[in-house]
């Protein structure tokens, strides 16, 4: 399998197009509205209970500058939000590379947008987990699957997206958006996407860690099985 070497990209990316879903919706007042200041032709796609946030922060303005995300992918959410924002125009729009020729086709195949920048922070396992008597399955579903997958599409492409973890990142980014018209530059993609990795990684280390100190009756006393 070749795999595509990239030789060519832009320091500075304005960002047009932001996809928002998060646990921890401290500093949304604030960011979402900085950021339609900066530019106010910018796109937001948004899912679940933070749609309904930013809708409510936005006001009136939300008819021009929020969308859902199943309304742009097509595909409505499944029950209980399980599956939301796993889908190939999503992943498309995070890992197209701006000077792919056939990165851009696809784009205009599928009638997707790039994604610039993708501001994600995850179920609160660790602070599920920390609860008294909490259960195997409280805890299962708690793992978040769709926010670590987009965190780790975005850091991977650092050349073009922004990828945003943590609210105490919000003022800095919108001075450094306002510093350079509305776009990010290449070390400031770069720092956001180590801070991603890292912050994934802890998720997973907390998960993995508590899943192995179950025991084989922690397992089995949480479900009823059936045969088949």
């Amino acid at each position: 399998m070749t795999k595509n070497v990239v030789e060519k990209i832009d320091d500075l990316v304005k960002i047009k197009t932001i996809l928002v879903s998060v646990s921890d919706k401290s500093g949304l007042a604030t960011f979402i509205p900085g950021l339609l200041g900066i530019n106010p032709d910018i796109t937001i796609l948004s899912t679940g209970g933070t749609y309904s946030k930013i809708k409510e922060i936005l006001g009136a303005d939300a008819e021009n500058s929020l969308k859902q995300v199943s309304d742009y992918t097509g595909q409505p959410e499944t029950q209980g939000g399980l599956v939301k924002t796993l889908d190939f125009k999503i992943y498309l729009g995070l890992l197209t590379e701006t000077y792919n020729p056939a990165h851009q086709d696809d784009l205009k195949r599928t009638h997707a947008l790039p994604i610039d920048m993708v501001v994600v922070n995850l179920y609160p396992f660790t602070q599920t987990i920390a609860k008294e008597n909490v259960s195997l399955e409280n805890a299962r579903g708690n793992i978040d699957i769709g926010g670590p997958t987009m965190i780790r599409a975005a850091a991977k492409n650092f050349i073009r997206v922004a990828a945003v973890v943590e609210p105490e990142s919000y003022d800095g980014i919108l001075a450094c958006l306002n510093a350079k018209d509305g776009a990010l530059g290449l070390n400031d993609r770069y720092s956001l996407a180590s801070k991603a990795f890292a912050h994934t990684a802890q998720y997973d280390r907390a998960i993995a860690d508590y899943l192995t100190g179950r025991s084989k009756e922690d397992v089995e006393s949480c479900y009823k099985t059936g045969e088949m």
